[in-house]
């Protein structure tokens, strides 16, 4: 960590850069229906691409599919914050992105309804 990225992170409390910051104000992503299981890809390495560091730790995230929730982790910063900056590189043809097909007419299994039954039981 460099004398310039000290400034910006407090090892007790994190980033000092607050989210709205990060997204340019902008609190919703709607246009692409981003989901937790949405899987994104990058389709460049973030050393090719000269951008901010939280698109660049993104796009460091998304070598590989992986889903919404799991860059959120791996950044470690709000899920809404990486759905808007992943919109934002998405727009920009950096990233590409699979939605998860489902058929609104298609219910779920009864093996399925009783894993989530027993898990809310254990609560």
């Amino acid at each position: 960590m460099t004398a310039e990225d000290e400034e910006w992170f407090d090892d007790a409390e994190g980033s000092l850069v607050r989210p709205y910051a990060m997204t340019g104000g902008r609190t919703r992503s709607d246009t692409l229906g981003l989901d937790l299981i949405t899987l994104v890809v990058a389709m460049h390495s973030a050393v090719d691409i000269d951008v901010e560091p939280e698109y660049e730790r993104i796009l460091s995230a998304c070598q590989f599919p992986i889903s919404v929730v799991e860059v959120a982790a791996k950044v470690d910063l709000p899920l809404q914050v990486v759905k808007v900056l992943l919109s934002d590189l998405i727009n920009q043809r950096l990233i590409i992105f699979r939605s998860p097909v489902s058929s609104a007419n298609e219910r779920p299994s009864q093996h399925v309804l009783q894993a989530v039954l027993d898990g809310i039981r254990k609560l």
